[in-house]
């Protein structure tokens, strides 16, 4: 497996990876589909950063960066495929965001999530981020709040 940064041919395994996840789980919101149609507009040509993992040249994971007014990142669309879970690339692409995040000198990373996605939480909290308490969010699915300071 490897860790690679987005490029336009990943747009299409970007979205669907996401959208089977958050289907799976939620519904899909306005704020979901401005990420997943645009990601070059609305995460790459705003600073941001997208990493996708790929096996045997499939994408099977995904990680965006999207960049906050403080310098730090927000951790957004993390998922892994069905067949790659339980793999351990969850943590590496958490271990590309906390790196890349560290080199380019940000503070903080910050993350929303659901209660109900415990390994996801689980691997937060084994990285190092903590609770932040409840603030504004166009996901009516997020209420969890997380910061890691690096």
């Amino acid at each position: 497996m490897r860790i690679i940064d987005f490029e336009p041919r990943h747009a299409d395994a970007w979205k669907t990876l996401n959208e089977a996840w958050i289907a799976k789980h939620f519904s899909l919101e306005p704020k979901d589909r401005e990420v997943l149609d645009h990601p070059q507009a609305n995460i790459l040509d705003k600073g941001g950063h997208i990493f996708m993992a790929e096996l045997d040249g499939e994408p099977v994971g995904c990680v965006a960066l999207l960049p906050l007014a403080d310098g730090g990142f927000e951790v957004g669309k993390m998922t892994v495929s069905e067949a790659a879970r339980g793999t351990g690339l969850g943590r590496r692409l958490m271990e590309a965001c906390i790196a890349k995040a560290k080199a380019l000198g940000a503070p903080r990373l910050y993350l929303e999530t659901n209660a109900s996605l415990a390994p996801a939480l689980s691997l937060y909290r084994s990285v190092g981020f903590v609770h932040l308490p409840p603030r504004p969010t166009p996901y009516a699915r997020a209420d969890v709040w997380m910061e890691l300071k690096l």
